[in-house]
């Protein structure tokens, strides 16, 4: 069995990579790397057998603005195995390499998994914390019709869509935790732009799925734009909104914030001090920034 590491650009690995994540996941990377969206932030670690990638784990180097101050953290993620490698270990011996390399190197490591996870994360040192979810208070949950409002770029010229791209790069910050190097994992989730709009009076973007409780995902514009005017020109179906990151300090006057534990299939897991401040000081890792 071989270790393989940090292949993006070699086809014929990347393509070994996306047929095991296709039967795990359900989805792969190519579009992501072949459309320029991938940056060389995402680095698997991938034991080979027999011509095939049967295990992996992905070390995902984030950038963080967090409360004025830049934080490095690794994301574990895209941990994997197919069925016939499984009860080897050798999802735990890929995290352990990653520990192993990065931790010196970074504020500390994090993944997300899912409750039952819990002692197999523990025994390779990891705790497991609470993060904070915010939502805009019901009384500013109305849009404002003398507004012009957001539009599904989808409906707009090509520079619009060229403009989004420019300032998934160079928004200024709208969160108290927000991640900076962010194209590549935004660009993941949004590449297809079916949930992005433009409010051309503010100059300003948003990410946003509706789907029962509306959940504003991203806010990018050059310049900081109060909350408040981003979310009187979105049309809220439900009257209700949550936000996907946590909010600027300068908004938070107009959000309610609760404890987040994730439930039974989404526990945060981390190693290092840096990181206790997540439940301590009320923050939210961006929907965006997972890996």
């Amino acid at each position: 069995m071989e270790l393989i590491s940090d292949y993006m650009m070699d086809d014929t690995y990347r393509h070994m990579l996306n047929e095991l994540t296709r039967n795990t996941f359900g989805f792969d990377f190519e579009s992501w790397v072949t459309n320029g969206y991938f940056e060389g932030d995402y680095i698997p670690y991938s034991f080979m057998d027999e011509g095939r990638i049967v295990s992996n784990v992905s070390a995902n180097r984030m950038k963080l603005m967090q409360n004025g101050s830049v934080k490095y953290y690794v994301q574990i993620g895209t941990v994997m195995t197919d069925e016939s490698y499984r009860g080897q270990g050798l999802a735990a011996k890929l995290i352990k390499r990653v520990i192993n390399e990065y931790e010196q190197e970074c504020d500390g490591i994090y993944l997300f998994s899912n409750l039952s996870a819990l002692g197999f994360y523990q025994k390779m040192g990891f705790k497991v914390e609470n993060q904070y979810r915010y939502y805009v208070k019901d009384e500013y949950c109305h849009s404002d019709k003398s507004k012009d409002g957001f539009k599904p770029i989808k409906d707009l010229d090509d520079d619009i869509k060229k403009k989004y791209l420019d300032y998934v790069r160079n928004s200024a910050y709208q969160s108290s935790f927000e991640q900076i190097n962010k194209y590549g994992l935004q660009m993941f989730y949004t590449a297809g732009m079916d949930n992005v709009y433009y409010a051309d009076d503010i100059d300003s973007f948003i990410v946003m799925e509706q789907d029962g409780c509306a959940v504003l995902e991203s806010v990018l514009c050059k310049e900081k734009v109060a909350l408040a005017d981003v979310v009187q020109r979105i049309d809220l179906e439900s009257r209700k909104c949550r936000l996907g990151f946590t909010p600027h300090e300068s908004d938070k006057k107009i959000c309610i914030s609760e404890v987040y534990n994730g439930g039974d299939d989404y526990r945060l897991f981390y190693r290092g001090k840096e990181l206790e401040a997540i439940e301590q000081d009320r923050f939210y890792f961006p929907d965006l920034s997972h890996a």
